[in-house]
């Protein structure tokens, strides 16, 4: 049978997502992303083409680490400015019907009691279509702002990251019981206080001890993405996350990551094979592969150096402005992306600081494929035969044209091939991409919480014990 390939498409709001330089071309239409028709036009399409969702990406804070500042960032509006993604769920709820939507919040800038509230309500205007992409956020400037002084270490932003879904699964799972919620008109009874429970939440970063704000969402915890890619970070997608997005530059070291994720989430008693990765990519097709690589050529024109190096320092946490154009990268340890590094100074391949700025100008840390619709599904039936990868999350060179050329030559193609779906499965996000039950399964760590009663005492006891 042939495998299934599962689209996402890769946004940002804001403009110069992850092809710095290329809002300026004549066809680009990202410098309308503070209008609600742009978005709700696009994820129509999206809809159109059976994407699972649309991914939504997002920092708190600002590109500075090139040159030591943000003016880079600010001239080419390197993703700054930058909006809220949250707000822009319900918008794409109204205009679609299927389509999920992935939010991108940090866990490293939000108190999880009143994220737990702004999640669950995106989740239950949406009809439980909202993913939460978990990320512990890389830029220094971002803590600055809040008054934090500077990111934790890389590590123990995972550590943080762990207790604050604990937090979030005891306010999701286990706060509200099923059937909590009786509406009862005649009787004047909305809900049984007995159903409803105080957390009692304590623990080395936060402590909760009330009750969750919001009745049970359609998926009670929104599907979980995750986008870590150092040691910590898979550690955590395989205890947590449903969906997991790389950005991987060769096939070789995406099998090893895919591998690697399945590998640790069967040591942690999960179903390997119900986890779906995504790798970050860039299409770009038109009828013939001339006319493809004509469009490449004149979508080259519009690349910011600049842009491209601003992002990569940001992303790796290296000046890359201080180094000459010529020079080898090595690795160097940062407080940022480790991930990135680990692949652009690994053994796969040795790159210069002009052949990075070159790579990333158009879609950022993943490959650019530039083809006919055909030559584009091969490619992608070819990668996901050879490193088992579910999917792609899809970046766009010019928006909404990029989408729109995936959605009417790519994936009419891989339908014909029976490598893509040609609808939507009923229910909620988790229900279209898994075919099971809307919340998480019962082999999933937010499964120990759904009794909250029992889990206040065990804490208590540990607790007890320790004294």
């Amino acid at each position: 049978m042939t495998r299934q390939i599962r689209f996402n498409a890769f946004d940002m709001n804001c403009v110069g997502h992850q092809s710095p330089g290329l809002w300026a071309h004549p066809t680009d239409r990202s410098v309308k992303y503070k209008d609600l028709d742009y978005w709700q036009d696009l994820a129509r399409t999206l809809e159109r083409g059976v994407f699972d969702g649309i991914f939504i990406a997002d920092v708190i804070g600002y590109y500075d680490v090139y040159k030591g500042n943000n003016e880079g960032a600010i001239r080419n509006g390197a993703q700054i400015p930058v909006n809220d993604p949250i707000q822009l769920a319900a918008p794409i709820a109204l205009a679609t019907e299927h389509l999920g939507i992935g939010i991108t919040a940090s866990t490293s800038f939000e108190h999880p009691y009143t994220f737990a509230r702004r999640i669950a309500t995106a989740d239950h205007h949406s009809k439980g279509r909202v993913g939460w992409n978990i990320v512990t956020s890389y830029l220094e400037s971002g803590a600055k702002n809040i008054g934090q002084g500077g990111l934790k270490k890389h590590d123990n932003r995972y550590e943080v990251a762990s207790e604050y879904l604990e937090v979030i699964y005891k306010l999701l799972e286990g706060s509200w019981e099923e059937g909590a919620v009786v509406k009862d008109a005649e009787g004047r009874v909305f809900a049984d206080p007995a159903k409803v429970h105080e957390i009692g939440h304590k623990g080395k970063y936060f402590e909760v001890p009330g009750y969750g704000l919001t009745e049970p969402s359609p998926q009670r915890t929104p599907l979980i993405y995750q986008a870590g890619a150092s040691g910590p970070g898979k550690a955590f997608a395989a205890a947590h996350a449903e969906c997991v997005f790389v950005g991987a530059p060769s096939k070789a070291l995406l099998k090893a990551y895919v591998a690697d994720i399945r590998a640790r989430a069967a040591a942690e008693g999960r179903d390997p094979k119900q986890i779906y990765v995504y790798t970050l990519i860039t299409i770009i097709t038109d009828e013939t592969e001339e006319k493809a690589r004509a469009k490449f050529e004149d979508y080259s024109k519009y690349i910011s150096y600049e842009g491209s190096l601003v992002f990569m320092s940001g992303w790796s946490g290296v000046d890359f402005g201080a180094y000459q154009p010529g020079e080898v990268i090595r690795k160097v340890e940062t407080n940022a992306i480790h991930s990135m590094l680990d692949s652009f100074g690994g053994k796969d391949k040795v790159w210069t600081v002009d052949e990075l700025a070159k790579y990333g100008g158009i879609g950022g840390q993943g490959p650019v494929f530039v083809g006919s619709p055909a030559q584009i599904a091969d490619i992608l039936q070819d990668w996901v035969a050879e490193t088992d990868v579910d999917g792609f999350n899809i970046a766009y060179a010019v928006t909404p044209g990029s989408f729109e050329d995936v959605v009417d030559l790519v994936v009419p193609e891989l339908q014909k091939r029976g490598a893509y779906p040609t609808e939507y499965r009923p229910g909620t996000l988790r229900e279209k991409l898994f075919g099971a039950g809307p919340y998480l399964p019962v082999n999933h760590p937010a499964e120990r919480y759904r009794d909250i009663e029992a889990v206040k005492l065990a804490e208590a006891a540990a607790r007890s014990a320790a004294e």
